[in-house]
């Protein structure tokens, strides 16, 4: 009798795809669940806000900085108008500016990574000295100039953001990019004529793609932070509202010296919240899908040895 082991019967190891990755990383992680979810509602919020608000973007319910009480759980502002609903609108235009800043510093980190990685050579020296030049530069000055001088026009913000934070985007996907090109079906494809637009978009890019959203992710939080501080320093769009304009406002009508903490408190923290939940989303989402940083079974972000692969699927 053969004691070949059934066909059946072999050991297989489980392929696990990204997208279960990132699955069980989230799962398994709260922070990383509560951030989702702290983030959902925010972006809900601030979809339904022209719905679910109790009273006008500027109509006046009140007197000027008017306690909280039950029919205005955060107050009045200095122009009696009711605080929930501000925070409410002020979500809209935050999180756009988030989500479109991150969109942009995604598209020119992204392309600058890919570049940059898969070429090589003179390509790689002058994209990587570009990049490290503007690394070096302090973000916030830089954003505050560019803002004087092109404009307080939300699009211009948005823009702005997003080609001054892309920096850090473009370095990690370019070393992903430089790993990816070594492969075996990348050469075999360029060994068969393929061109380098087709390697990049049919072989390259879907494997740094998912890296690529998780750093979106983190992103965000520092787009959001951005904006606050060009609002509050007087540098956003004048007719739009945000959380970072009703700070601004708030210490403009002397919130603090009238005793109206609600005038300021509530935007302060909406900010934080959305921060902090970007923050513990994109860090698990880059755990993750970076592979550089499961090398050694280790978690940079928590510091802690990582259980292989097989054990995670018990």
């Amino acid at each position: 009798m053969s004691l070949a082991a059934h066909p059946d019967e072999t050991p297989r190891t489980p392929v696990v795809s990204r997208r279960q990755q990132t699955w069980l990383a989230v799962r398994r992680q709260p922070a990383a669940a509560t951030g989702a979810v702290v983030l959902l509602l925010f972006v809900l919020v601030a979809v339904l806000a022209p719905y679910v608000a109790p009273y006008g973007q500027r109509e006046k319910v009140g007197d000027l900085f008017a306690s909280p009480s039950g029919a205005h759980p955060f107050g009045l502002d200095d122009g009696g108008v009711d605080m929930l609903t501000l925070m409410m609108h002020g979500a809209r235009i935050s999180l756009l500016v988030g989500f479109a800043a991150a969109a942009v510093a995604m598209l020119i980190g992204g392309t600058v990574g890919l570049l940059s990685g898969y070429f090589g050579g003179k390509i790689d020296a002058l994209l990587s000295g570009v990049t490290n030049y503007m690394i070096a530069i302090p973000d916030i000055p830089l954003i505050l100039v560019a803002a004087a001088l092109f404009g307080r026009s939300l699009t211009n913000i948005i823009v702005i953001i997003g080609a001054i934070y892309w920096t850090y985007t473009a370095r990690i996907i370019r070393a992903e990019v430089k790993s990816v090109r070594e492969r075996v079906y990348v050469k075999r494809a360029r060994s068969l004529g393929a061109s380098n637009a087709r390697i990049i978009l049919r072989h390259v890019l879907p494997q740094v793609a998912p890296l690529l959203v998780a750093q979106t992710v983190l992103f965000v939080a520092y787009a959001i932070f951005a904006e606050t501080s060009i609002a509050f320093l007087g540098l956003g769009d004048p007719s739009l509202i945000s959380w970072g304009k009703l700070i601004e406002n708030a210490f403009e009508a002397n919130a603090i010296t009238a005793g109206a903490w609600w005038a300021i408190v509530p935007p302060g923290f909406a900010v934080a919240f959305v921060v902090l939940a970007c923050t513990m989303l994109g860090r698990t989402l880059e755990d993750a899908l970076n592979p550089r940083l499961r090398v050694g079974h280790l978690s940079v972000h928590r510091f802690r040895v990582r259980r292989l692969a097989a054990k995670e699927q018990e």
